[in-house]
Formats: C-alpha cells, structure tokens, sequence
C-alpha cells in the first residue's frame, strides 16, 4: 500500500516537471514574434498630463491657503507702508536728493516683493518635488508638463499681486498719471516678481534641501543687491567687476523702472557742486540710464524668465534628490 507522504512527493516531482517543461516552452522565441511594445511610456498624452499636472497643483495650492495668504498681505503690507513713507515724493522733484530717494523706493519695494516671493515659493515646492518623483516613477507624467503646470499655476498670482502692489503704491508716491508710465511700471513689477518666483523654484530642484535652497539663495540675493546700481552705480563699479551688474536680474529691474518713469523729464534739478541739470541728463551722467540700452533691459527680462523655467525643468529631469 502506498503511503501518503510518497503521494506527496510523486505530486510535487510531477508539478516541478510540468513547471520547467512550460518555463522552457514559453522561453522559446515564436516564429513572426514581436517584442512587446507600447506606442509612450506615459498613460496620457502631453497635453492630458499639463491638465493633470495643473490640476494636481490647484488644489495644493488652495490646500496650503497660509503661503497664499502670507504673499498677499506682505504685498498689500508693503505698498501701503513704502508709500506712506515716500508718500507724494515723485510729483515734486527738486533736487539730486529726490531722485536718490525714488531710486531708494524702487530698491527697496522691487527687491523686498521679489525677495519675500521666492522665500515663500521654496518650501512648497520642496514638497512637491517629492511627490513628483513617485509620480514620475509611475510614468503619470514627463517632468516637461510637470514645469509647465507649475509655471502656469504661478502666474495668476503674480499677476494679482501685481495688481495689488501698483494700485497702491503708484498714485501714493505721486509719480506722472500717465497711462503708457503705470504699465511699464506694472510691466517691470511684472517681470521682477516672476523670475524672482522662478529663481526660487529653480534653486530647490537643484540642491538637495530646503535649508540649502535658502543658503545659496541668500548669498545670490546679496550679490544681486550689491551690484544692482543702488549702493553703487554702474559708473563707479570697476571695468572688471561690471559684469556683474550686465547678468544681474535686480539691476534691470530698478534700470527700466527709472528709467519709464524719469528718463522723459527734462526739468532742472540742483545738484550741489555743480550747475543744475535735467532730470534726464542726470541720470544719464550718474547712473548711466539711457535710451539706447532700454530695449536690451527689456529683452534680458524675458532672456532670464525662459532660462530660469528652463534649469527648473532640467533639474528636475536629471537630478534626483530621493532618499530611500
């Protein structure tokens, strides 16, 4: 009589039998077979994945209603602050100490706003980036849409803030109601408050954390403030460091708003030690502010707001900060 336990065995020689026979049979390559293909390696196409990516980052945004909240008070804050200070200082312009006063303003509430902007902006994204590369694991989306997305999903809010800001803060400091004037204003608030956003979301895809997102951030904020003509003018900057104020976003910036705003007058100013002076041909003299590289300050605007998505968007692509 057979005994249970040489059942056993019997079966499970026979089942290992029959799993190599089958492993061996299906291994074999058929004739007119073809490799297993899918037409992307994404489940949607481009344009499905920007509508998810955008989708995805409304809501985070509307879930995280402090950064929001926090942009938009420190912009109605500032506007009314910086123009109750210098309040009316653009519609009598006397003296050189007038015009070093506006150029005090302008530094101050472009790179305050831009500062505050991409301070806010990095933390968030820090913590999308790490929903981002489980998602892109999945194949959900190209890292393309994903820049995409977010590039969009910023700009209605900077617009607004924008908004906001120029409303305020322009008739308050008095400057020439002229309609052409308070859209190169808007124009170049417009320009500084995006690449700000986009240097801040820029730096976090490449290092590693936030805390290190802030280190290298506050050191470029520096030399952007240094050398953006403020504490010293392109004039008296060095042959060899001026460079640096030629790639400096910050000096652009404060270049197109003086010059939209005084580069047409020609009033006398008094200008001690010398004789007076229009108020155009002193800061031609002074600041180098001029006519002929008005056009170049506009087109290194919109040069650095495609480089700057651009980086974010290869970082994104090629670096990988995921800790397992």
């Amino acid at each position: 009589m057979i005994s249970p336990s040489t059942t056993q065995r019997s079966f499970e020689v026979l089942l290992h039998t029959e799993k190599t026979w089958n492993y061996r049979e299906l291994s074999k390559i058929r004739p007119n077979s073809e490799d297993l293909h899918f037409a992307s390696e994404y489940w949607q196409n481009f344009g499905s994945q920007c509508s998810a990516c955008l989708w995805k980052l409304h809501k985070s945004y509307w879930k995280n209603p402090e950064f929001n909240v926090v942009r938009f008070v420190t912009t109605v804050g500032t506007s009314n602050l910086f123009g109750t200070v210098f309040c009316k200082i653009g519609s009598n312009i006397t003296s050189e100490q007038d015009i070093f006063n506006i150029f005090r303003v302008m530094y101050a509430s472009a790179l305050f706003q831009g500062f505050v902007n991409a301070i806010l902006m990095q933390p968030l994204v820090w913590m999308e980036r790490t929903v981002l590369y489980q998602e892109r694991s999945a194949g959900m989306y190209t890292s393309m849409a994903y820049t995409i997305a977010q590039v969009a999903v910023e700009t209605p809010f900077v617009i607004l803030q924008v908004l906001l800001f120029s409303f305020i803060f322009y008739p308050m400091i008095g400057f020439q109601l002229s309609i052409v004037k308070f859209l190169w204003f808007m124009h170049f608030m417009l320009l500084n408050l995006s690449y700000f956003t986009m240097y801040g979301m820029m730096t976090v895809t490449l290092t590693p954390t936030p805390e290190i997102a802030s280190s290298v951030s506050f050191l470029i904020y520096l030399l952007w403030s240094f050398f953006s003509g403020f504490f010293i003018s392109r004039k008296m900057i060095p042959v060899w460091w001026r460079w640096l104020y030629w790639v400096n976003p910050a000096a652009w910036t404060l270049y197109g708003l003086m010059f939209s705003q005084l580069g047409d007058l020609d009033k006398p100013i008094h200008v001690p030690g010398n004789l007076d002076q229009p108020i155009n041909v002193f800061l031609q003299d002074l600041f180098g502010f001029q006519d002929n590289d008005f056009t170049i300050i506009v087109a290194l605007h919109f040069g650095v707001l495609v480089l700057f998505p651009f980086v974010f968007g290869f970082s994104i692509e090629k670096l990988n900060f995921q800790i397992r």
